[in-house]
């Protein structure tokens, strides 16, 4: 069971991160590419920094995972996870679709997670065993009776290696197509748990892309799973799908499973 404590840090650094980032948005400044060449900005590392500074002085035996810098072991079962600007492209293009992710993990599984429209103003709060709410108040995810009428997303084709890129437009085939949102990042999955998406499905992602998510979906009534529907944790592979109703995620997995593995 988490603490007012643990909530209440979860919040403030979403603060700090919003005061870091939202000056930056829309302005000029330099950017530069990660090793796997996805750029970075001052904003992601300055919001990093803030939030790092915080858990360090409130729970400083607490490990943590940054997309930025890394890792920080602690001393205890639990790790906060950052990802400070989940879509930078977004951001580096004046598009609000950005987010900053903060999760809190126990033993290797989210329990806390808490997805920051900076710009926007706009926050979704999952924590195990209660309701995601979406500022302050509660939302739920959609029931999907047939695949053939579910909306799916994904960031984008690029991500996706051709196996997985085969499984991904088999699945989309068999879903409402015409209504496919392509780009989004953690922003799916937000509007997934709000009720307007059906699925998510991606790969490739690292821990600071996803723990934060699941409490969220979870939280709304979804499901997360990777793509043999295991749930997500801190070993997980990368492959990861939302689900607003749980009832389609046999369908889903057979369907990604039987490309996937060809």
């Amino acid at each position: 069971m988490l603490s007012d404590a643990e909530v209440t840090l979860a919040h403030r650094l979403a603060d700090a991160a919003r005061a870091e980032i939202r000056p930056l948005f829309r302005t000029t400044f330099d950017h530069e590419a990660k090793g796997d060449a996805t750029p970075v900005t001052v904003a992601d590392r300055n919001a990093e920094a803030a939030m790092r500074r915080l858990i360090e002085a409130e729970f400083s035996a607490d490990g943590i995972v940054g997309e930025e810098f890394g890792v920080k072991h602690g001393k205890s079962s639990r790790q906060w996870v950052l990802d400070p600007i989940d879509g930078t492209t977004a951001f580096l293009a004046g598009r609000p679709i950005f987010g900053t992710l903060i999760a809190l993990l126990v033993d290797g599984f989210p329990v806390l997670g808490l997805i920051d429209q900076p710009i926007l103003g706009e926050r979704w709060l999952g924590i195990a065993g209660k309701g995601t709410t979406f500022n302050g108040k509660p939302v739920k995810t959609r029931l999907c009776p047939q695949l053939e009428r579910a909306t799916i997303a994904t960031t984008g084709p690029h991500y996706f290696t051709v196996a997985q890129g085969d499984a991904f437009m088999a699945l989309a085939a068999q879903t409402d197509h015409k209504r496919m949102v392509m780009g989004g990042d953690c922003y799916n999955y937000a509007a997934l748990a709000s009720g307007h998406i059906d699925i998510v499905a991606e790969a490739g992602l690292k821990l600071h892309d996803y723990a934060a998510l699941v409490p969220v979906v979870e939280g709304a009534g979804g499901v997360m799973s990777d793509w043999h529907g295991e749930p997500l944790h801190a070993g997980s592979d990368g492959s990861v799908l939302a689900l607003g109703d749980p009832a389609r995620l046999e369908d889903v997995v057979e369907m990604l499973s039987g490309v996937w593995a060809q």
